[in-house]
């Protein structure tokens, strides 16, 4: 099989296309024929070994992770004989970030609880960009911000992945008021999604406004909580998805005090993949809710698809196709 392979940390460009054999599924697990992938921040990390946390989790001074890829989507191929929910055939995506990566090949092993059956009508290239950036809209939106139809939304990092799909889920339980903060270069495709009002961060900081939020989701968290504690209103809600090390672990420290101090909240989502994959796939088929696709890159292209992630620039979800999708 083709696969992308990682053997030092560095720059994208230092990805090789090797063939290797197929590998062999476990009693537990799935064998999955990938037919597409996409690419998200924990790739991004992975190949550069940045920030550093990152190599504590995956090798200190090479990567224990020989394929990056977290989102797939493809073929059940075969099945582990302890496997009782999907079979040969199934088309199934799914977010591999929690049993070892590897999306970035023909053929992957994958935990049977990472993945879903694929909703009819949803083709790959869709499927491959949902799981990660769609469980983590969900699950800051809805579980961890309790958003609510008449709340004021504001999305920060708004154009990307998880950007694009929160403001449809926003849409769909009927929030009204949603703000995106994102590059200028965005802001059109962002207004095609939905976006009432889009911020261009580099002409204005959104956290130097009059305007108040009930709820920010951040996908950047690139300032000081007490800028975005200051338009939040006084039951306001932040929650953030990642970003900056720094300014996560200054959030995770003075979250408790804040909360003391006042009404105002400050929340980490703290990521259980594939948990919501059947709620999203009744909002495809419900609400038409779709990831925005960018790409699409053949996979001898991943370290090209990858640098582009990580140049912030691109619009959605970066995705890959790595081999058609016949059984």
């Amino acid at each position: 099989m083709k696969a992308i392979a990682l053997s030092t940390y560095g720059s994208p460009d230092q990805l090789e296309l090797i063939d290797l054999e197929p590998p062999f599924p476990k009693e537990d697990e799935v064998l999955v024929r990938v037919c597409a992938a996409s690419v998200n921040d924990w790739d991004w990390c992975l190949v550069r070994g940045k920030p550093f946390y990152i190599r504590l989790l995956c090798g200190l001074f090479r990567p224990k992770v020989a394929i990056p890829g977290v989102d797939i989507a493809g073929y059940v191929k075969s099945v582990g004989r302890a496997v009782k929910t999907f079979q040969p055939g199934d088309a199934v995506y799914g977010d591999l970030s929690e049993c070892g990566f590897g999306g970035f090949a023909e053929y992957v092993c994958a935990a049977e609880t990472a993945l879903a059956h694929i909703p009819p009508k949803m083709n790959f290239h869709e499927a491959a960009g949902v799981p990660h950036a769609a469980m983590l809209a969900v699950q800051g939106l809805l579980d961890v911000g309790r958003l609510e139809p008449h709340h004021r939304l504001l999305i920060n990092g708004a154009g990307g992945g998880v950007g694009t799909l929160a403001v449809q889920i926003a849409k769909s339980i009927g929030v009204e008021d949603i703000t995106g903060v994102d590059h200028s270069c965005k802001l059109s495709m962002m207004r095609s999604i939905a976006f009432q009002k889009c911020i261009d961060y580099m002409q204005t900081d959104f956290t130097d406004t009059d305007k108040k939020y009930d709820l920010i989701l951040d996908t950047k968290t690139n300032r000081s909580i007490f800028h975005y504690l200051r338009v939040l209103t006084p039951n306001g809600i932040y929650v953030t998805v990642g970003g900056d090390t720094a300014k996560l672990m200054q959030m995770a420290l003075l979250a408790p005090f804040i909360h003391k101090l006042g009404k105002k909240r400050v929340r980490i989502v703290s990521l259980k993949p594939n948990k919501n994959l059947a709620y999203m796939n009744e909002l495809y088929q419900d609400e038409g809710i779709k990831p925005v696709i960018d790409g699409i890159y053949p996979l001898k292209e991943a370290p090209k698809a990858i640098q582009h992630f990580g140049n912030g620039e691109h619009q959605g979800k970066v995705v890959i196709t790595v081999r058609e999708p016949k059984f």
